[in-house]
Order: C-alpha cells, then sequence, then structure tokens
C-alpha cells in the first residue's frame, strides 16, 4: 500500500517558491517579484531569525525596497503582517515536511521511521532557530489571540501528516499526538543545545518506545 503522506488541503501548494531550508528563496532579479511578496519573504526571514518584536517595520521596509505607502498598502499595521508570516510560514514548514517524510521514507520500514532524519535534516539547517509558532506564542504571551489561533491549527496539520505515518489502529490519534510532542519537546532542545544530537537521541527512543508498528 502506498504510505506516502498525502494532505488535500496543501496539494495546490506553489512549492517553486520554497526550498529545503525553509528560507524565502533568494530571486536575482528582485524587481521581478511584487511587492507585497518581497515584504513577507523580508518579514519571513528577518522575524525568524531575530524575533519579531525585535525587527522594526522601517528594516522591513528598506530591506524589501518598498516605500513606506506601498508597504502599507498591503499591511495597514504589524500585527497584519505577524499574521501574514505565520500563515506563509505555516505552508513553507508543512511543504518541507510532507516532502521530507517522504524523501527520508525506506522500503520494508515503517513510514513513522522518516520522522527522525526529516527532523536531523531540519535541526541540522544553518537557519535552524526552532519553531516559529512556539517562539512567537512565547514572544506574545496572548497578547495577540490570532497568534494562537494560527499556531494551533498549525500543530493539528503538523499532527494530521503524523497519523497519516501510523497503522490504522484504535488509539492511532493518541499515537499522533504523543509522536507530536515529542517532536515539539526535541525542537526545544535542538534550538538550546550547541549540539541536535541529544535531541534527536532523544526523540529516537521516544519514537521506538511509543511501539508505532502497530502489532
Amino acid at each position: 500500500m502506498d504510505r506516502s503522506v498525502y494532505i488535500p488541503t496543501l496539494a495546490n501548494i506553489d512549492r517553486s517558491v520554497y526550498n529545503v531550508t525553509m528560507s524565502a528563496k533568494k530571486i536575482s532579479n528582485v524587481a521581478a517579484i511584487p511587492a507585497r511578496e518581497r515584504i513577507l519573504r523580508t518579514a519571513h526571514d528577518l522575524f525568524y531569525r531575530e524575533g519579531i518584536r525585535a525587527t522594526g517595520i522601517d528594516r522591513i521596509i528598506a530591506e524589501s525596497g518598498v516605500t513606506k505607502v506601498t508597504f502599507y498598502r498591503h499591511f495597514p499595521s504589524k500585527n497584519d503582517l505577524i499574521r501574514a508570516y505565520l500563515e506563509y510560514r505555516h505552508e513553507l514548514w508543512m511543504s518541507w515536511f510532507i516532502d521530507a517524510l517522504n524523501r527520508h521514507q525506506l522500503p520494508r520500514q515503517q513510514p513513522s521511521a522518516a520522522l527522525v532524519p526529516a527532523m536531523k535534516e531540519w535541526f541540522k539547517s544553518n537557519d535552524y532557530r526552532g519553531c516559529a509558532f512556539i517562539n512567537t506564542v512565547v514572544e506574545f504571551d496572548g497578547a495577540l489571540p490570532e497568534v494562537l489561533e494560527i499556531s494551533r491549527r498549525h500543530k493539528l496539520e503538523m499532527t494530521t501528516v503524523i497519523a497519516s505515518l501510523l497503522p490504522a489502529t484504535k488509539h492511532r490519534e493518541l499515537d499522533a499526538q504523543a509522536v507530536a510532542m515529542a517532536i515539539d519537546g526535541a525542537i526545544v532542545r535542538a534550538q538550546m543545545d550547541k549540539s541536535t544530537a541529544d535531541a534527536l537521541k532523544v526523540l529516537d527512543v521516544l519514537l521506538r518506545s511509543l511501539n508505532l508498528s502497530g502489532n
């Protein structure tokens, strides 16, 4: 049976704008990119790398090469940009996650065995700064309710993808939630430590202890 990952709501994402490091793709002819897209890509990289509160609107305007009038035409407030950033990051990360899981699946292995190699790929990328959604929720501490809403939806869709890797047992949904929680813990640990080895090792132990084979 084909156990490759497929989520209908993401099937039509234009993956040509993404790369495996999840940093907004650099294009030599910047002028050819619509202004809104330039602003969003610039904000994505700065918000993820340096934090949202630490990144001012003037810097985003300067680095995206647009005028203030153009910026505020597309994003009337910074909160509008934050919401757009999280939606953009969600599509970006989910597209990478699904692709990475498919690439790391091996014959005669349970599909869930692709989870640790996929996380390793992300943790070892040069621009890894942890989970953008966990970071943003912590940074805003409930001050922007939309942040919680988008972040919860992101984690729910991540869990849905994980469930698609697991055997169709009566406890598959609960197992998927456990795996998602283990992955979130590994994400935070990998962000804190100088080396990602311990986070990956513990994640592997946790996933093995869950007996995800369905036997």
